[in-house]
C-alpha cells in the first residue's frame, strides 16, 4: 500500500510538471514582442499589453479557481484551464498573429484565464500528497512554470526557429495545441490522496483554519500580501529589463552591439534556469530550516526574510555590474533564483499561517499580490527606462525588497479562537 501510494505520488509530481510547463507560456511572451514590433509595426507599448493583461487575468481568475477548487474538482478545473489556454493561442494564431485585438484577447484574456484556472491545482494536490515536504514539493511543482518560459522561448527562437520558419500566427497555433495536450495529460493524475476530506461549502472554520473571509481581515494577510507584491514587482521589473538594460550597459562598456545582444540573451536564459532552480531550492531550504526550529512556519518566514533582503542587495547592485559579462551572468542567476523562491514560499506560508483546510481559496487571494506586482513592475521599469534612468528603477525596487524582509520577519502566526456560537453548540 505504501509503495502504491508512493508511485501515485510520483505521478502527481509528473502531472504537475506537465501542467506547469504549459502554464509557463506567459513568460515566453518576450520572444514574440520583438518581431511584432519590427515586422508587424506594433509600438513598444502595444507589445507589453498582452503580457500585462495576461498576468492580471491570471491572478484574478485564480481567485475564482481557488474558491471553486472542490466544487468543480481539481481534475476538471485543470482540464478546463488547459483547453482555455490552448484555445486562446489558437484564436490568436488564426487571426494571423499580428492583429492587436485578437492577440490581446487570445493571449492576454483567454490564455491568462486558462493559466489562472489551472495554476493552483498542482500545488494544492501536491501538498496533500506530501504534507511533510510542502516546501520541496511545491517548489518542484512550480519549477515547471519557470522552466517552461525558457523552453517555449527557445523553441520559437534559436532552437526550433518556429517564428522564422512558420510565422507568428502558426507558432501561436502550434503552441496552443501543445499547451492544451500537455495540460490534459497532466490532469489525469490530479487527484487528492485517499482519506482527504474537502471542506464542505459554507462550513465553519476550525481553531487552526481561516477561510478567506476571515483571512483578509487579519494583519498577517496584509503583511504577506505586501511582501509578495514587492517580490513580484522587483522580479517582474527585472524580467522586463533583463535584456534591454544589459545590452545598453554592455555597449557602453565597449562591447559591439551584436555581441551585447547575444550576451544579454544568454543572461535571460541564465535567469530562467535559476528561476526554476530557485523554486525547488528555496522550498527545500525552508523545509530544512523548519526542522531546525521544529516549526514549519518559522522555516518559511525566515527563508522569505533572507530571500527578500538578499534580493534587495542584488537588485540595487545590478546597474553597476550589468556591463561586465561574467558578473551579469552571476547576478542574473542570483536574482532569478530569488524570484523563483516566491512561488514556493508564499503558497507554503499561506497554509502554515492560515491552515490547509481552505488553502485553495486562500492562496487565490494571496496571489492577487502577484497581479499587482505584474502591473507595477513592468510599468515602473518601462517608464523609468524610457527616461533613461534604469538605475533608479532598480534602486527603488531593491529598497522595497529590503523593506519587505522587515515586514515579513515581524509577522506572527495569528491566534484564532473558535467562534462563540460554535463553542456553545
Amino acid at each position: 500500500m505504501g509503495q502504491e501510494k508512493g508511485l501515485r505520488g510520483i505521478m502527481v509530481i509528473v502531472g504537475a510538471l506537465l501542467i506547469q510547463l504549459s502554464l509557463g507560456a506567459i513568460y515566453s511572451w518576450s520572444v514574440f514582442a520583438k518581431p511584432l514590433q519590427t515586422d508587424a509595426g506594433w509600438t513598444t507599448s502595444q507589445t507589453q499589453w498582452p503580457f500585462t493583461v495576461g498576468l492580471v487575468t491570471f491572478a484574478l481568475v485564480m481567485v475564482f479557481a481557488g474558491r471553486n477548487l472542490h466544487k468543480f474538482g481539481v481534475r476538471k478545473l485543470a482540464m478546463a484551464g488547459g483547453v482555455l489556454l490552448g484555445a486562446g493561442y489558437v484564436f490568436a494564431g488564426l487571426s494571423g498573429g499580428v492583429s492587436f485585438w485578437p492577440v490581446l484577447i487570445g493571449i492576454g484574456v483567454l490564455g491568462g484565464a486558462g493559466i489562472g484556472l489551472g495554476y493552483v491545482v498542482p500545488i494544492a494536490v501536491g501538498m496533500q500528497w506530501f504534507p511533510e515536504k510542502k516546501g520541496l514539493i511545491t517548489g518542484i511543482s512550480v519549477a515547471g512554470f519557470g522552466l517552461g518560459a525558457m523552453i517555449w522561448v527557445k523553441l520559437a527562437g534559436s532552437w526550433g526557429n518556429l517564428i522564422v520558419d512558420y510565422g507568428i500566427g502558426s507558432t501561436f497555433i502550434i503552441y496552443g495545441v501543445i499547451f492544451a495536450s500537455m495540460v490534459l495529460v497532466g490532469s489525469l493524475w490530479m487527484k487528492f490522496p485517499e482519506g482527504f476530506e474537502p471542506p464542505v461549502p459554507g462550513s465553519a472554520s476550525g481553531s487552526g483554519d481561516f477561510n478567506s473571509n476571515e483571512m483578509v481581515k487579519t494583519s498577517q494577510y496584509w503583511s504577506i500580501f505586501s511582501t509578495f507584491a514587492i517580490g513580484a514587482t522587483a522580479g517582474l521589473m527585472c524580467i522586463g529589463l533583463m535584456k534591454q538594460f544589459p545590452s545598453q550597459a554592455l555597449e557602453s562598456a565597449g562591447i559591439p552591439s551584436d555581441s551585447a545582444d547575444a550576451i544579454a540573451g544568454t543572461a535571460m536564459v541564465v535567469f530562467a534556469i535559476a528561476n526554476a532552480i530557485g523554486r525547488i531550492g528555496w522550498g527545500q531550504i525552508s523545509d530544512k530550516i523548519g526542522k531546525i526550529y521544529n516549526n514549519d512556519y518559522m522555516g518559511r518566514k525566515f527563508s522569505i526574510a533572507v530571500m527578500m533582503a538578499s534580493q534587495g542587495a542584488f537588485v540595487i547592485a545590478f546597474p553597476s555590474i550589468a556591463g561586465n559579462e561574467m558578473l551579469l551572468y552571476l547576478f542574473a542567476a542570483l536574482i532569478g533564483f530569488n524570484f523563483g523562491g516566491n512561488f514556493a514560499l508564499f503558497p507554503t506560508i499561506t497554509t502554515d499561517t492560515f491552515g490547509s483546510k481552505f488553502f485553495g481559496q486562500n492562496y487565490g487571494y494571496v496571489f492577487l499580490a502577484y497581479g499587482l506586482g505584474g502591473t507595477i513592475g513592468p510599468m515602473l521599469g518601462g517608464y523609468l527606462g524610457n527616461m533613461g534612468n534604469f538605475a533608479l528603477a532598480f534602486t527603488i525596487t531593491g529598497v522595497m525588497s529590503v523593506l519587505a524582509a522587515v515586514i515579513i520577519y515581524m509577522v506572527k502566526v495569528p491566534e484564532k479562537q473558535v467562534a462563540e456560537k460554535q463553542a456553545v453548540s
